[in-house]
């Protein structure tokens, strides 16, 4: 397992841990990461922290059953810290992401790797910042801050079928 890297930039303190080694086939995996962070990050965020785990389906599978009592795999999952009594919350949580259904999900939808990893990232987080997808309307809302955040870093509007414009 690679050592944690941390790197100052706009935006909250991120912990990057690769933890599966399959991410070596995604190089840039950290930088972008912290790169679509920084850009989603509001001023409230920019003192806080957070850590992304890049991992594998397996573990993603574990920590999937455990929390959340599926037994499979998933893309992303959150960890939001819970918010203290006062003030700010120095540790957002955790982002964990599962490197093989990312890429997988990048293929099937004709897209590149590095956009829907952004796509990721970029969900996790927003989580962490308290968004979610229960209802019709918070996923509306959510899905219109991912478009708009993402839209800014360069990355295409992720909820477009990629594979029928093609």
């Amino acid at each position: 397992m690679k050592k944690p890297s941390r790197r100052a930039a706009r935006g909250p303190a991120v912990d990057v841990v690769v933890a599966s080694a399959r991410w070596r086939r995604a190089p840039q995996a950290e930088r972008l990461v912290r790169r679509i962070i920084a850009a989603a990050a509001p001023a409230r965020a920019h003192k806080a922290e957070l850590s992304v785990i890049l991992t594998s389906n397996r573990a993603i599978s574990a920590l999937n059953r455990r929390w959340r009592g599926r037994d499979k795999p998933t893309n992303v999952l959150s960890f939001p810290t819970p918010a203290p009594g006062r003030g700010p919350a120095r540790h957002l949580g955790d982002i964990v992401i599962a490197y093989e259904t990312a890429a997988r999900e990048a293929r099937a939808e004709g897209k590149p790797f590095d956009h829907h990893l952004a796509h990721l990232a970029l969900h996790g987080f927003l989580h962490l910042l308290g968004y979610d997808h229960e209802s019709h309307r918070e996923a509306e809302a959510m899905e219109r801050q991912e478009r708009r955040i993402l839209a800014r870093v360069g990355v295409p509007d992720p909820y477009i079928d990629h594979a029928q414009i093609v």
